[in-house]
């Protein structure tokens, strides 16, 4: 096997374990303190430092694993993440909410150091001309982590059924912690380590295209968690009654099947028939976008039944949004520097989970307050931005079919 392939599977197989327990503990979470009478917006208080700390990490860890080398801070990131569920393990009664946060805010340095390893990683193991090759292997690997973390959904109702929250949560910190022994054995030593070191104060990016395309990317994402996090689950389970199993079960086939299309977004979008994705995609795949979420809001507020709603209307917006985030994730990695690749991608992952930030506060406190219908319109509105500042992204000056390697 070709060592770059290699390298890739493993990046690829690390960064699917971590996904799964990523994917399980969110569940787990909501779930579990929902059920023991948390109300929306304190549940999603409890997300706000995994955020807050993702935000600070993207920027920092980025600088890191252009100094120490990406399989570093990917190491450190599964280590961090097993300490994390090990924090949860505790006795009930030590499990108040300052500890969960500390917990989640540990989990979300771990989650972006991760994250933001894997992305960067590709753009060192593909060759600089190899574009279509460089689209199709990002869209893998982030379609494919989004499906496993569907099935981390799944298994976060499960395991709470089956374990119980302590019981869960240490069955899944022993798993990672064996995933981490042989990531330290197999992964490249020095993958990603910038030949010049670069100073602190270089953190922010200086490229406009990377700045353009990370404000989008901060209302795209935004624009999911408004209603995904807190809003949606807590409304399935509360107002039309579905068991525990029943709304894990389906969150996880609804990013199963995102991961699903993201991972075949370079043959949807025509990668075969025309050139790589710009500035121009970007912008045209976030308009129906917009318009499914608006239409979604203006149904449920005319009584229209909320169950089919839900069901029919987002099963559409994970296809375009799977669509929308694969063109994002590519763009990233192709707009990136080669020497210092961690610096862009931390950059362009920091306004990434800038906007999980905002979309998880919201949708707690917008659902409370006005409901689901409400987190909807704000979706709306926020891929619309998105959209508008696509318009500034660069595009090809002459369409030349796409070379497939």
């Amino acid at each position: 096997m070709n060592p770059l392939t290699r390298q890739y599977l493993l990046v690829t197989a690390n960064y699917w374990a971590f996904t799964l327990t990523d994917g399980a503990l969110r569940m787990l979470v909501v779930l579990h303190f929902h059920q023991l009478g948390y109300s929306p917006l304190q549940v999603a208080m409890l997300f706000v430092f995994y955020e807050i700390f993702g935000v600070v990490t993207n920027l920092v860890g980025g600088w890191l694993g252009a100094r120490l080398g990406l399989n570093r801070t990917m190491n450190l990131g599964l280590v961090l993440q097993v300490g994390a569920l090990a924090m949860l393990a505790v006795p009930a009664a030590m499990l108040a909410v300052p500890w969960v946060m500390a917990a989640q805010a540990l989990s979300g340095i771990a989650k972006d150091l991760n994250k933001m390893s894997a992305k960067g990683s590709i753009k060192l193991l593909v060759p600089g001309d190899h574009q279509a090759r460089l689209y199709r292997w990002v869209a893998l690997l982030t379609g494919s982590k989004n499906a496993l973390k569907g099935v981390g959904f799944f298994l976060g109702a499960l395991l709470l059924a089956w374990l119980g929250f302590a019981g869960a949560v240490l069955a899944m910190a022993a798993a990672l912690a064996l995933v981490w022994v042989g990531s330290l054995l197999f992964l490249q030593a020095d993958l990603g380590r910038a030949k010049a070191k670069p100073k602190f104060r270089e953190l922010l990016s200086k490229s406009p295209a990377i700045n353009r395309l990370s404000a989008a990317r901060l209302f795209l994402f935004g624009a999911r968690d408004v209603w995904f996090v807190v809003a949606l689950p807590v409304f399935l389970a509360e107002v039309l009654g579905w068991p525990h199993a029943q709304v894990g079960g389906f969150m996880a086939l609804w990013i199963i099947g995102y991961g699903g299309v993201q991972a075949l977004a370079p043959a949807i979008t025509g990668l075969r028939r025309g050139p790589v994705p710009d500035g121009r995609a970007a912008f045209g795949w976030a308009l129906p976008l917009a318009a499914l979420a608006a239409g979604m809001a203006a149904a449920l507020w005319a009584g229209w039944p909320a169950q089919t709603v839900l069901v029919t209307g987002l099963l559409v917006f994970g296809v375009l949004f799977a669509l929308n985030s694969a063109l994002h994730s590519y763009l990233i990695v192709s707009y990136a520097r080669e020497d210092g690749v961690s610096l862009d991608v931390g950059f362009y992952y920091m306004a990434n989970a800038g906007g999980r930030l905002l979309g998880t506060v919201l949708s707690g406190a917008v659902y409370q307050a006005w409901g689901l219908a409400a987190c909807l319109a704000i979706s709306a509105a926020f891929v619309l931005v998105a959209a508008l500042v696509s318009l500034g992204l660069p595009r090809h000056e002459r369409a030349a079919p796409a070379t497939i390697k």
